[in-house]
């Protein structure tokens, strides 16, 4: 018995991200990231193209929310790795960002991600929660955890990002 393939589709919206990266020389990294948190600059197309949202932002901290979905299945029915390692990499990367004054930037240097437990829509809504461990210079290390509705962990991540002028 053969079983007929459903077609599905998803259509996605954003907003010119060179609005929001015109303003990192003018305001403070956590201002610019409380501004896309309260709506008041657009959000980045990923967070579209895979529906999360930043929830909370605090100097050196930044937690970000997911409900998987069919559409973020790897050919094995699960939600694919690189979701997790996005929602991973947003949550350390925003720690950081949210920690710089006007006119400096960033970019992530590695990013180091372990798997613990699989993901699927049956799952919940998932929480990135990123914080800032140490710095040393211009060099920033964060460190990630993406936990389900129990708290159970998901996977856990390590970022090494290099701070610079803008």
């Amino acid at each position: 018995m053969t079983e007929q393939a459903v077609s599905r589709s998803r259509s996605t919206t954003w907003e010119d991200p060179a609005i929001t990266a015109a303003q990192l020389g003018r305001t403070s990294g956590l201002e610019m990231l409380e501004a896309v948190r309260d709506g008041r600059l657009p959000a980045p197309p990923i967070a579209a193209t895979l529906g999360f949202g930043l929830d909370v932002v605090e100097d050196g901290r930044a937690v970000f929310s997911l409900e998987p979905a069919e559409h973020h299945y790897n050919p094995i029915g699960s939600v694919h790795g690189g979701v997790f390692a996005t929602l991973l990499d947003s949550a350390a990367g925003c720690a950081v960002h949210s920690t710089l004054p006007a006119g400096s930037g960033y970019t992530s240097v590695d990013l180091n991600v372990k798997f613990v437990r699989g993901i699927t829509a049956a799952t919940g809504r998932v929480v990135a929660e990123g914080v800032v461990v140490n710095r040393v210079r211009r060099m920033v290390l964060a460190e990630a955890r993406l936990v389900d509705g129990d708290g159970r962990l998901l996977a856990t991540a390590t970022s090494s990002c290099l701070v610079f002028e803008v």
